[in-house]
């Protein structure tokens, strides 16, 4: 496969991920450019080995490959529209937009020919991955409920989506959002050892969707860095459930006279074959020494990411989607129905047709 060239816009903790994974893939990925705000940043840029400039048209000139729109979730629409109406391909970080409008005018956008894409790397995975292989495989039957206390907002729509085998379709949901205690035992700067307890907000939503299929949302932030909080999954079908690493499942008898026989084992990190050029010494000593851990490493998140963007070859010369984009809209209007769900206590919140919905 060709080299991708490619500039990130934004230069904060999210853009760092795609400059990393073009540190690491130089083979596969170039970094032209990372786009900042001010000379101090592209300084604090440099000192990392990152190219870094404050000069868009720099970045205009060097005709990348595609653009990677990595800012606040306020700005993020408004960035991604202006390079996409400029002809540049877009890959936008998570959410696609902020509000209503601001999806409604990327898919019009989207309409009229832009190349619009969203990096949602959650599905890729290695343990996730595993697991929607086996619910691809029909190992636990049709999925009909899922509880979801993994990931935060339009991921975990997300996610419920892939888990529960279903596409775009109207959707209810019932919530309330709480504050609890926690003793802060970890950041992004390391671990806090002071003791401190600081409230967290906690959301807890129900979804049901058209089809009848359900879905508990159950999540706080502190269960991304902490050592005493954790992160849960659950998929319910009729044949069995996929519960965090494990696969409880009945086996398929050929005779209704033949005893059933549950089985029960652990799922391991998937890595797909058509990614073996990703797959880094680093990452292979992490899946051999996997232990049940299930809380991805930055690197696995790092590769996740990286094999998103080596699907763009395929969206550049054919227009061939890896995750639609239609979807990712889906799932970042799903996140507004959500937070409007814990802002109205116990009220029924309903899914509102979309411009989008109209292609299902």
């Amino acid at each position: 496969m060709r080299q991708l060239r490619f500039i990130i816009v934004g230069s904060g903790y999210r853009s760092l991920f795609y400059a990393r994974i073009a540190q690491r893939y130089p083979g596969r990925f170039r970094l032209i450019a990372m786009l900042c705000r001010s000379e101090e940043k592209v300084q604090a840029m440099t000192a990392k080995g990152i190219p870094a400039t404050t000069s868009e048209e720099e970045c205009i000139q060097a005709a990348p490959d595609f653009v990677v729109v990595a800012v606040s979730k306020e700005a993020i629409a408004a960035v991604a529209a202006s390079w996409a109406e400029r002809g540049f391909a877009v890959v936008t970080e998570t959410p696609a937009g902020a509000s209503r409008e601001e999806l409604k005018k990327l898919w019009e956008l989207h309409v009229r020919g832009a190349r619009l894409q969203v990096c949602e790397q959650y599905r890729r995975l290695p343990i996730i991955a595993a697991g929607l292989r086996e619910l691809a495989a029909g190992t636990v039957g049709e999925p009909y409920h899922v509880k979801l206390s993994m990931a935060h907002d339009y991921h975990a729509a997300s996610l419920i989506r892939a888990m529960l085998q279903i596409g775009i379709e109207p959707v209810t949901l019932i919530g309330a959002q709480y504050s609890e205690p926690v003793l802060a035992t970890d950041s992004r700067s390391g671990p806090i050892t002071d003791g401190s307890v600081q409230q967290q907000k906690r959301d807890h939503i129900i979804m049901e969707f058209a089809s009848g299929k359900t879905a508990v949302y159950d999540f706080a932030g502190v269960q991304y860095r902490s050592f005493i909080r954790t992160r849960h999954l659950l998929v319910q079908g009729p044949r069995g459930e996929w519960s965090d690493t494990m696969i409880y499942a009945a086996e398929d008898c050929n005779s209704m006279n033949q005893a059933i026989r549950p089985e029960r084992r652990q799922l391991m990190p998937y890595y797909a074959p058509e990614y073996a050029e990703l797959m880094t010494q680093d990452l292979w000593d992490l899946s051999k020494s996997w232990k049940s851990e299930y809380a991805p490493a930055q690197i696995e998140e790092e590769y996740a990411i990286a094999t998103l963007l080596s699907d763009l070859s395929r969206y550049l010369d054919s227009g061939e989607e890896a995750y639609p984009f239609r979807e990712a809209l889906e799932d970042a209007y799903t996140w507004l129905l959500m937070q409007e769900a814990v802002l109205r206590p116990w009220e029924k919140i309903r899914s509102e047709k979309m411009p989008w919905h109209g292609e299902a």
